[in-house]
């Protein structure tokens, strides 16, 4: 006998008749029209010409039109089996055994959830810019949104055409559902992209650390390099080891460039760049490149008073100084010589590493005049020359190209007393010079003028001496007595107690200006160039030149001594 089945029901009355309701609700609950509004999944059967068949779990499947899925480029963004989102649309009109779906409608209140929630939280939205608006931009999130153009960026933008079409974060700034209006900002999104990324940057980057960045913006002094959410300053002075004028001679905004950190001032949050770090520094060894003595050829690249910089390689500049230039002292300013730009050829003449200093000569190209002074002049040879500069103590005249001599004040004139050279010279002037003496060594050249003509004292001298009666005018009075011009240049001094009282006037002077006399020399003094004049002892003279014809006609007459003083004092006119 075969054995009866089991029953595996529920001993409690009633119990599988609830059971199997529940069930049959679940079974059948895809026939129950969907709500109102309620957003539904569904996977796509069938892409047709025109539709998109969809089921979505009830008793008929869906359809959507496929116009709902076609890209601007015209492709057909579903497929079978995709799985999306789909709600009835009872507006759209029946077809016999599918019911209508709207996947837009669907997609819209999905989008409004999705916005809500951005909004409450704070969240980033992705966008698209779709065109131009009144006051900013028109923007997809889902739903049509506003960006207002302060909003686009955290700078001013002037051309919000070059946005649209891109893809870009957002964050809701307000929202109306009930309105459908929806305001979004790019700036907030990007501020927070920022701080983010600076709060990271502040913690990884250190000092000697070496980096790569973006090149944001030039200046004149310098570039400014996104370092990743944090900009440090890369100046133009640490770009290269050479000489740069400008920033855009190296960099490009929106080149990406690798750079050591220099200085980093975390509470400032100030970072200071330098890419000529990275690269050997050239003035290491550049003694061995460039001794001393060699030859060298550079590029000027600056040109200042005191003379020109010349870059020998990039990072090494040597000076030519202005007194380097030209064996030839009438140089004024260094650019008479060299422009910048020019290729010159220069001689090293010292190298100090340590102070990144190299000394450079172009006269050194041509043998220095002095070395060959002794051979080409002798001392008492006539020369010519131009004044270059007056000084107190005597004039510069150039004789030729790098040879200076000196007319002390001294030698300038035998006669006159000269205070300053501008009473006999003037700067630029051609004279005639004497050479005195050649120092080729110290590199100094003697030169007078006065020997030009023979020396009035001398030949006085040579001339006259001691109780030789003179003839002079009386040119200057002093307290003392008066200054006799005997010759051009030559002045003896009478004084007051060799002049008797009969040749008084009665004036200040002892004796009238202008007027000359007779005088007899007293004293010479040649080194000195003194001589000393007596007026009374030419009287005197004359008293014992008329006493001696007293006597002579006295003894030729035979007359006595009373009659030869009788005779005196008739002569006398007494």
């Amino acid at each position: 006998m075969a054995d009866k089945p089991v029953d595996r029901r529920p001993e409690t009355p009633g119990r599988a008749e609830e059971v199997d309701y529940e069930q049959l609700l679940d079974d059948y609950s895809h026939f129950a029209p969907p709500a109102e509004g309620e957003v539904l999944q569904g996977h796509v059967l069938k892409v047709t010409d025109k539709e998109v068949i969809v089921d979505f779990g009830y008793k008929s499947e869906g359809l959507v039109p496929l116009s709902q899925f076609v890209l601007p480029d015209g492709r057909v963004a579903v497929q079978p089996g995709d799985v999306i989102d789909v709600m009835v649309d009872r507006q759209a009109p029946e077809v016999e055994g599918y019911i209508q779906l709207s996947h837009e409608k669907a997609a819209r209140v999905r989008a409004w959830d999705t916005l809500e929630q951005a909004y409450r939280e704070g969240l980033l939205v992705a966008g698209r810019v779709l065109g131009r608006t009144k006051g900013g931009l028109s923007v997809d999130v889902g739903v049509k949104a506003f960006m207002p153009g302060s909003q686009v960026d955290l700078r001013p933008v002037h051309n919000l055409d070059s946005f649209i079409g891109q893809d870009i974060p957002v964050k809701i700034v307000k929202l109306n559902r009930r309105r459908g209006n929806v305001v979004v900002s790019r700036k907030l999104a990007v501020e927070d992209e920022v701080t983010a990324r600076k709060a990271h940057a502040l913690q990884v980057l250190e000092e000697g650390a070496v980096v790569t960045g973006v090149v944001k913006n030039l200046t004149d002094y310098g570039a400014f390099v996104d370092l990743g959410g944090i900009d440090g300053l890369l100046h133009v002075s640490d770009m290269s080891h050479g000489r740069i004028t400008h920033p855009s001679e190296v960099l490009n905004a929106g080149d990406e460039v690798t750079v050591k950190i220099l200085r980093f001032d975390r509470e400032r949050e100030r970072i200071s760049l330098g890419l000529k770090q990275l690269a050997p520094d050239p003035w290491e060894n550049v003694e061995e490149r460039f001794p001393r003595n060699s030859h060298v050829i550079g590029r000027v690249v600056s040109i200042t008073d005191y003379g020109a910089f010349v870059e020998i390689e990039p990072g090494v500049e040597g000076l030519i100084h202005v007194s380097e230039m030209t064996w030839s002292r009438r140089m004024k300013h260094p650019s008479k010589v060299v422009k910048v730009g020019d290729q010159v050829e220069a001689v090293v003449l010292e190298v100090k590493p340590r102070e990144r200093r190299i000394s450079l000569g172009i006269k050194q190209l041509e043998a220095d005049p002095w070395t060959t002074v002794d051979a080409r002049y002798s001392v008492g040879s006539v020369v010519e020359g131009r004044v270059r500069k007056l000084t107190d103590f005597g004039a510069f005249i150039e004789i030729e190209d790098g040879i200076d001599g000196l007319v002390h004040i001294s030698d300038l004139s035998w006669t006159k007393r000269v205070k300053h050279p501008s009473e006999i010279l003037k700067k630029g002037q051609l004279v005639q010079a004497v050479i005195l003496n050649i120092d080729s060594g110290n590199r100094r050249l003697s030169l007078g003028i006065k020997q030009l003509q023979p020396d009035a004292w001398e030949t006085f001298f040579r001339s006259h001496q001691v109780g030789d009666t003179v003839r002079g005018r009386v040119c200057r009075a002093a307290s003392f007595g008066v200054f006799v011009e005997l010759a051009p240049g030559v002045e003896a001094l009478c004084h007051a107690s060799e002049i008797p009282p009969t040749a008084a006037r009665g004036d200040d002077a002892p004796l009238p200006l202008g007027e000359e006399f007779d005088f007899k020399v007293i004293k010479m003094n040649e080194a000195e160039k003194r001589i000393g004049l007596s007026l009374r002892a030419v009287a005197d003279d004359e008293e014992r030149s008329r006493l001696e014809d007293y006597q002579k006609q006295a003894a030729a007459a035979t007359m006595t001594i009373e009659e030869v003083i009788h005779l005196k004092e008739q002569g006398e006119g007494r």
